[in-house]
């Protein structure tokens, strides 16, 4: 496949890209719907030229190159690939000659329709772009047509696109699109073009090479910790280990004394070592004596932590969801009540965070960085240096893991403060795998308490209670309303059982001095936990199995019914299996997805688990890249037993204990068993795919190691201790 990333460094800065970077060429308006309103139309390039028209993800130039501009970015789940095939798909471009680019900050042009800013995460890249790029694809082509139409004087209705062309099959003819690119551009847009009847599509649906996979075999891919300048220097970051302590005092003899180091800057919250190279500086970091104020947070403690929520839990919180009455639907039926806790988890991303700036003349400055939300990066540091956004040039990267890690901007701000104190020298500032563990915004501790009555074998009143952070208030103030945080009960609102009497409440409650922020699912992970968990109880307790219990409260869950039936098939549920080994199952409804998952595994003597079988049946709407579906469940159910088995995130004296993957441990490949996904054909729009897997792991394993011992885990990570009967259960 002819096709290639243009690097981030190499492109011209925004301002010039608009003055004329692609002069010549065809540019395609397209304007989205972002929380009930509609992103301003871009200027002209060059209002003295009537060629070009407002560009947001197509570029077309005269000699026929087709340039994709991503709104989202790329971290390792295929976006990049499917939002090309979207694009391609519409547009009939010649598929095998797409270049692609990375989107520069602009949220009246990239906006994430879901978020209202330009943003990739909640799974949510193909579900919320998906109508917006097949229109802005169908729009273009609709244009060349158009003007091809013209060319030869006949009705546009007579002629059709392919692979980059416009023919008249009447008469044979055939333009390119670089040929008609200037034509096209004095075309009208169409407000509302013919899109594709999914039977006609050709690339949509059909497995598709990655177009990042060649670049990173051979290493040429370039992620932000890559990005290297001319005369660069390098630095590392040592931020105070007790949560908003201060620098005390700094004894530097020794780190100015190895080879390589340039400089040490102190900042009233963290120490840096500038080298001319990472070594030096890490050397030089090792070496500095930081004596810290630790300040108010230094007695905060895990036991603390967990005392605080459990106590603010027993408040009443706020109403998110109800229906029926559920208070007479508890005066009768066998009754049902189980307490269910998640800690905090860290992302752990292969890429440890890291930026490179080069601070400017004017006061404004350029960033190299792999972000998940490129403009709130430009914003914060125009805000940090106080210039207008449009001095502050943000070139985005291939990231290696963001997990929702990356939605902050923090490490572009730590780079910037202390590049103000070089003498204009570009800077790298890379973390350290320990600083980056302790440094984290770390998935919420949360809370969950469940009631059920159950009359004539179906639950028939459900009080459910979540108790955590809420991120929303912090990162997105208007999806935190009345009190309720959006995210926090996800999964929880729109959990897929028919219940006719329920009632979903929010306890907010932040925990002392640590900083949460998202990962990868945060709500629905929590959440499908506790409801799956709880689900199984009941069926058990009752002496139903628990695949045929999920499906007897789902007669209005027909996607829902349709994968436990796969997934049933598919798994060999109910066959006989041996002493100490079970099945689990876990239905979810999240991120607009419907997917079943049972996990096989076995409890050996010692509590240890050994995962034997995963199958996975998944319906998420039309299926853009079939791989990318395939893979994005696998490693996401990879990640979230992981999580399950190991992850687990303590606090003591104010600070992580956690601090490489010698204690914060990862899954290794020899315990990864074969995992089977099913794809469900479905004419359905897409759902998301990305954090799916991560919440669907952990509850098909809790409920594994349930069948296969009797012992009903309510709390994360597995404690092997209870698995070998060497403690009691948490209850």
């Amino acid at each position: 496949m002819n096709s290639m990333f243009k690097d981030s460094m190499a492109k011209p800065s925004r301002r010039a890209f608009i003055k004329g970077g692609i002069a010549g060429g065809f540019l395609l308006a397209f304007h989205m719907p972002v929380f009930g309103g509609v992103n301003e139309p871009n200027q002209p390039l060059d209002e003295t030229n009537g060629k070009f028209s407002p560009n947001a993800f197509i570029r077309i130039d005269r000699a026929g190159q087709t340039t994709l501009v991503m709104p989202q970015v790329e971290m390792g789940q295929g976006v990049y690939t499917s939002i090309a095939m979207i694009l391609a798909e519409e547009l009939d471009a010649d598929y095998s000659q797409l270049t692609l680019e990375h989107a520069p900050p602009d949220d009246k042009a990239y906006a994430n329709p879901v978020f209202g800013v330009q943003a990739t995460g909640n799974s949510n890249s193909i579900r919320a772009f998906w109508k917006p790029l097949r229109t802005a694809g169908a729009s273009a082509r609709a244009m060349l047509i158009q003007a091809a139409a013209k060319h030869w004087k006949v009705d546009p209705s007579s002629c059709t696109a392919s692979d980059g062309k416009v023919m008249h099959d009447a008469s044979s003819r055939a333009l390119s699109y670089g040929a008609l690119a200037d034509a096209a551009a004095k075309e009208t847009a169409p407000k509302d073009p013919p899109l594709k009847d999914p039977k006609n599509f050709t690339l949509i649906g059909k497995p598709q090479k990655r177009f990042d996979t060649p670049s990173k075999v051979n290493g040429s891919a370039v992620y932000g910790i890559d990005a290297m300048l001319a005369g660069m220097k390098f630095a590392t970051i040592m931020a105070s280990p007790v949560f908003g302590g201060k620098v005390s005092k700094v004894d530097d003899s020794a780190a100015r004394r190895i080879p390589g180091v340039q400089q040490v800057v102190v900042l009233d919250d963290m120490v840096a070592v500038v080298g001319d190279h990472f070594w030096a500086a890490k050397s030089g970091l090792d070496a500095l004596k930081v004596t810290w104020d630790r300040g108010p947070n230094a007695i905060v403690s895990n036991d603390a932590i967990w005392k605080h929520l459990r106590e603010e839990s027993a408040k009443e919180g706020v109403v998110a969801k109800a229906a029926g009455d559920v208070n007479k639907a508890f005066e009768s039926g066998d009754k049902f009540n189980a307490v269910f806790e998640l800690p905090f988890l860290a992302h752990a991303t292969m890429e440890p965070m890291n930026c490179t700036v080069q601070l400017k003349p004017d006061g404004g400055c350029e960033i190299w960085q792999g972000t998940q939300v490129i403009s709130r990066v430009q914003q914060t540091i125009a805000k940090l240096l106080g210039v207008s956004d449009d001095k502050v040039v943000v070139h985005n990267h291939l990231i290696g893991g963001g997990f929702g890690r990356r939605l902050e901007p923090d490490m572009a701000v730590k780079a910037v403060r202390v590049a103000q104190h070089l003498n204009g020298e570009p800077l790298k500032v890379v973390w350290s795998r320990e600083e980056d563990m302790q440094q984290d915004v770390y998935r919420p501790v949360y809370r969950d308490e469940i009631s059920a009555t159950v009359s004539d074998g179906r639950i028939s009143g459900w009080k459910y209670k979540v108790s955590g952070s809420s991120i929303m208030a912090r990162w997105l103030p208007p999806a935190f309303q009345k009190g309720i945080d959006i995210d926090a009960v996800d999964c929880a609102v729109d959990q897929p059982y028919d219940i006719p009497n329920f009632e979903v409440r929010y306890v907010r409650v932040e925990p002392p001095a640590v900083p949460t922020g998202f990962w990868r699912g945060v709500g629905p992970n929590n959440n499908v936990f506790a409801i799956e968990s709880f689900i199984d109880e009941v069926a058990r307790k009752l002496g139903k199995d628990p695949i045929a219990f999920r499906k007897s409260m789902l007669d209005k869950g027909p996607r829902s019914k349709a994968v436990l039936d796969l997934v049933a098939q598919k798994s060999g549920w109910g066959q006989p299996l041996g002493k100490r080994v079970g099945r689990g199952v876990c239905l979810q409804p999240a991120f607009a997805s419907f997917i079943a998952t049972v996990i096989e595994a076995e409890v050996d003597e010692q509590g240890e688990v050994l995962l034997r079988k995963i199958t996975s049946a998944v319906d998420t709407g039309i299926v853009v890249n079939p791989d990318t579906v395939v893979a994005q469940l696998q490693g996401g159910i990879i990640f979230g037993l992981t999580a399950a088995l190991y992850g687990e995130v303590t606090i003591d004296g104010g600070r992580v204990q956690q601090s490489n993957f010698h204690n914060y441990r990862m899954l290794r490949i020899d315990q990864i068993p074969s995992i089977d996904v099913h794809l469900v054909q479905s004419g359905e729009a897409p759902g998301g795919i990305g954090e799916t897997g991560a919440t669907a792991g952990p509850p098909a394993l809790r409920n594994a190691i349930y069948a296969a011992t009797g012992i009903p885990l309510r709390r994360l990570p597995i404690d092997r201790d209870v698995l070998a009967g060497r403690k009691q259960p948490w209850a």
